[in-house]
């Protein structure tokens, strides 16, 4: 199948967009085609931190240009860590410190990106000087107090500038302390701040055993970093899911050349395209052996009556999402508003638990992503943990609903989440009159987002 070009055509979806307001129109037939978003976020800044703190200069192949990564470079500079851009920002070249952090003092703005203040906010600790991260408004109401009290155990001296347990941080560092370390961090509000840790200890050459306390969310992330780590030679031993070492050994990570995965996550956007017109997506660059968990999202579909197809370098999703399903959607969180969008069209209830975290995220991703998609018509109910998405029949008749052309039309809040933005603009490809909010908050991710949407739909 080859893949779309952006001409344009007739019948394709075509996207309008008038000051901060975008309208999708209709496909008009099921969506087709073959795509590779572009690299992945989180492995990008993950690779961004061990790169930064290793020996020698590393090449990071296929890296993703957003909001999101372009922080995390910006801080990186600051404090005295070289990054080069090539090709669009596909290539980083990252001249790496050894682990020691060349400045003593930096001002570091993270903009709303929650892997940049959490992995720098650690790796500051292996600094000598003080260091101050903040972020827009939103970003002060994220909370980062797990992450400190660790540092704390650690002896970092490590301080909130404001509200007790959120940003703004400082971090007045002296390395981490020589003999054997020990700190306990608390797992069930975000994997990032067990990330953060990991990735500053296989720096530090010192013993340093981290244990999780309760249950860890969002597992294949943590999975993700522990290969991010291995893959730049650092060394963390695992016992289960509640305890990490570090062993008293030279410090660990070396340059090297590194491919980065195209974004799973994105590409959820595009296999529930397929899902909602009973169309065919190939989303090319990610297989069922992916770093990343949320390719497992398409399990989700072919539990709602998808066919799903996994090659050495491709998964297809192929037919309608038919039935709503039972999920627990704890280790691919990011993908429950994509897998909300879907909801809105398959026959009966669509339950999703296990996410009572994603309330901490851009904005609350359980309220505010209820209040929006009752806007659709359908019956949604919050729980602590998920929520219960109960379509109506015009809505689930889709393509085929008669009654889709008197719809009224619909205005989409963002509360500037992008996954906000480009999962509930997936509807528009065929309910009319969606219109999507603050547009451009995809550029955190995915800058691009409604350009490929555009292309894949022609």
């Amino acid at each position: 199948m080859p893949k779309r070009s952006l001409g344009t055509r007739s019948n394709a979806c075509t996207i309008s967009k008038v000051q901060d307001r975008l309208t999708i129109q209709p496909a008009g037939r099921p969506v087709r085609g073959r795509i590779r978003p572009p690299g992945s976020k989180s492995i990008t800044n993950r690779a961004l931190v061990c790169a930064a703190l290793a020996q020698g200069t590393s090449t990071l192949g296929g890296a993703l240009d957003s909001e999101d990564t372009r922080v995390m470079i910006e801080s990186l500079g600051r404090l005295g860590i070289a990054v080069e851009s090539r090709d669009e920002g596909r290539t980083l070249i990252v001249h790496g410190c050894g682990g020691q952090i060349p400045v003593a003092s930096a001002h570091l703005f993270v903009g709303n990106s929650g892997t940049t203040i959490r992995f720098l906010t650690a790796m500051c600790a292996l600094g000598h000087g003080m260091y101050r991260l903040d972020g827009v408004p939103r970003m002060r109401e994220r909370p980062i107090g797990d992450l400190l009290d660790a540092l704390r155990q650690l002896g970092v001296d490590v301080r909130c500038e404001g509200r007790e347990g959120f940003p703004p941080v400082a971090v007045i560092a002296n390395g981490l302390h020589t003999g054997d370390l020990e700190a306990t961090v608390r797992g069930e509000i975000s994997s990032q701040f067990l990330s953060g840790l990991l990735m500053a200890i296989a720096a530090a050459g010192e013993y340093v055993r981290i244990t999780v306390a309760g249950e860890l969310v969002s597992k294949p992330y943590a999975a993700m970093t522990l290969k991010v780590i291995e893959s730049f030679g650092g060394v963390i031993e695992q016992d289960g899911w509640q305890e990490f070492l570090s062993r008293d050994c030279d410090p660990g990570y070396r340059g090297c050349n590194y491919a980065i995965e195209p974004d799973a996550s994105a590409a959820s956007y595009f296999w529930a395209a397929a899902a909602i017109t009973g169309g065919e997506v190939t989303v090319e660059g990610l297989s069922k052996d992916s770093l990343q968990g949320d390719v497992a999202f398409a399990s989700c579909l072919a539990q709602m009556g998808c066919r799903v197809t996994c090659a050495a370098d491709s998964i297809t999703v192929g037919g309608r999402a038919e039935r709503g399903i039972d999920v627990d959607m704890n280790a691919i969180s990011d993908t429950v508003q994509t897998l909300s969008a879907v909801a809105l069209f398959a026959d009966g209830p669509t339950t999703i638990r296990g996410v009572g975290h994603i309330r901490h995220k851009e904005t609350d991703r359980i309220g505010d992503l209820a209040r929006e998609l009752r806007k659709f018509g359908a019956q949604v109910d919050e729980s602590a943990d998920g929520l219960r998405i109960t379509p109506t029949r015009s809505v689930s008749e889709g393509l085929s609903g008669a009654a889709a052309a008197s719809h009224t039309a619909i205005d989409i809040e963002t509360y500037h989440d992008h996954r906000m933005a480009m999962s509930l603009a997936l509807p528009g490809l065929v309910r009319p009159g969606v219109t999507i909010l603050n547009p451009a908050c995809t550029a955190k991710t995915y800058p691009k987002f409604f350009e490929d949407l555009a292309a894949l739909t022609q």
